[in-house]
Order: C-alpha cells, then structure tokens, then sequence
C-alpha cells in the first residue's frame, strides 16, 4: 500500500512538473521582436543665396577725383540716384542700372564737371545676403567745356538689410578722351556709398 501511494504521489508530482511550463508559456525559445531600422540620417544643408531678382532704386553719396590734361585736375563729394533691376540665376547675378550723379569738381579754373551719367551692366556672386559685383559700361560726363562719352568699369559690393532694404559701396574708374573736342582728356575715380529698396 505504501509502494503504491508513492508511486502515485511520485506520478502526480512529475506530471505536475511537466504541465508547469505549458501553463507559464511555450517550450519553444522565444523569439526577439525585430528591432525597427535606425531613422536616415538627415541630409546635409547646403547653404542658398539670397534672393536677388527683381528691381531696385535708391541714391548714392560720395567723392569724385578727376584727373585732366595738364593742371585740370580736381576733387569734391558727388550725390545722386540710381534705378536697375537684377536677375539671380543661383549664386551667380546678372543686372542692368542707369545712374546719375551731380558734382561741381572745379579742375583749377581750367573747367569744372558738373554731372555724370551712367548705363552698367553688373555681374555678381551671390553670397547669400551679400551680393559682390564687377560692373562695366558707358558714362556721359557734362563738363563747362561740354559733354563727352566715355567708359567706365569697377567693383561693388550689396548687403541685404531686409528684404527690401539694401545698402552698399561702390568704386569706379572712368575714362574721357577730347572732352567736346578741346584735347581735353581725363581720368576720373568715384567712391559712393548707397541705399537702396528693392522691389
């Protein structure tokens, strides 16, 4: 009687161990959840240029030295105003102005300049709110001894302030042969500071 109740307590017991685990869960090993895939790194930002195309007007303020035949030779400040209109295509900008800045530059009482006109052409980089240009042309001085064309080329330089608002600087180096025919010639460098809004 003993040897049964033993074995049927020893039977009880292993059935009770066997049926333990396929109540706390499966036999099998368990598998891992798949872990998701990292997120894509973010691409690199590359930096943009500014926004350049449209038109613009604005004045300018700064000085003249001439330099003529002989003693015909002066300086003084110049003030004027400007009108152009830009097109960006990138980091590189293409534009066309029409200026004017009025003077009275005395040559040592040989003549005096009174005005001068210019149409640009401008090609420039454009650095995002800073936009480097050379420029070239044609300028029309005015003069006590007459007019006279001649060219013109130099360098500039424009800063976004806002969107609207622009100032920069400006160096030009301009040349005129036999001003009105008196054999009169000169060489002249201007240096403006300008403001500008855009639109």
């Amino acid at each position: 009687m003993k040897q049964y109740f033993l074995r049927t307590t020893l039977a009880a017991s292993l059935a009770a161990a066997t049926a333990l685990p396929a109540v706390a869960g499966s036999l099998d090993t368990p598998v891992a959840d798949p872990i998701p895939p990292a997120a894509p790194a973010p691409a690199p930002v590359i930096a943009q240029g500014g926004e350049w195309t449209g038109g613009y007007a604005g004045i300018q303020l700064g000085y003249g030295d001439v330099n003529g035949t002989g003693a015909a030779d002066g300086d003084d400040f110049l003030y004027g105003v400007h009108l152009g209109y830009d097109y960006d295509f990138g980091t590189f900008v293409l534009g066309g102005e029409i200026d004017y800045d009025a003077t009275d530059i005395d040559l040592n009482g040989a003549a005096t300049v009174d005005s001068v006109a210019r149409l640009k052409l401008r090609a420039g980089y454009d650095f995002g709110r800073t936009l480097g240009y050379f420029t070239a042309g044609v300028a029309e001085v005015d003069t006590s001894l007459g007019s006279e064309s001649g060219e013109f080329y130099g360098i500039g330089a424009v800063y976004q302030i806002s969107d609207r608002y622009t100032v920069g600087a400006e160096l030009l180096e301009h040349n005129f042969d036999d001003i009105s025919g008196t054999g009169v010639d000169a060489d002249a460098t201007t240096l403006t500071l300008r403001g500008s809004i855009r639109f």
